[in-house]
């Protein structure tokens, strides 16, 4: 991972950055911003590989959650940008989450979320340009009834990214949740291929 200098967070250079394969960290104990990027990069493939396990497939055909899309943004983002543990700090300042907002207001900045008895209990948040989506964070509240919420926002999110014609799903670093859809990495050169390919393609989320 390496910085790229004092971040400029203005809708044109972040949507210039994800089209150049960076992406925006805050430190959370400084609170300084820089835009980074990753070898290798983790991906989230779109056809056949991606996996469901069968218990979270009982759980999407379930209807336990209400999905809808865009409704909630900031509550999404905030509810994201919480330290996990005293090892897991987040990385989403006030000042990314101000960011975010306005690059949603521009329709770039997309939530996925998942309603519980009309109590948000999971969801997701990325950047959709052009035929690629870029996710950043997810959350779930087990304690509201959203245990897997996060992991069926996902599903929902790769249909809808199938449906409208997406080639990329990012998901910068990966975890062992990622792993188990069937992300898999993927070196700087490729990923760059396959950016360059998807960016340049004009879809609607």
């Amino acid at each position: 991972m390496s910085p790229r200098g004092n971040a400029d967070l203005s809708p044109e250079s972040l949507l210039f950055a994800y089209a150049n394969g960076a992406f925006p960290m805050s430190d959370p104990d400084t609170g300084r911003v820089d835009y980074y990027t990753c070898d290798p990069r983790c991906v989230i493939p779109l056809d056949d590989r991606f996996h469901i396990a069968k218990s979270l497939a009982r759980t999407v055909k379930s209807g336990r959650f209400t999905i809808r899309f865009d409704t909630a943004f900031g509550a999404v983002i905030r509810a994201c940008a919480t330290d996990r543990n005293e090892e897991n700090r987040s990385w989403i300042s006030d000042e990314i989450v101000a960011a975010y907002e306005a690059l949603h207001r521009l329709g770039f900045a997309h939530s996925v979320e998942a309603w519980r008895q009309g109590t948000l209990v999971g969801g997701l948040y990325g950047v959709s340009l052009g035929a690629a989506f870029f996710g950043e964070s997810m959350f779930s509240r087990p304690a509201l009834g959203g245990r897997d919420a996060s992991k069926v926002c996902m599903v929902h999110l790769v249909e809808r990214l199938r449906e409208r014609g997406f080639e990329l799903l990012d998901s910068q670093y990966g975890n062992p949740l990622i792993h188990a859809f069937g992300a898999f990495d993927v070196a700087a050169d490729e990923y760059e291929r396959l950016l360059e390919r998807a960016v340049q393609r004009e879809v609607g989320f």
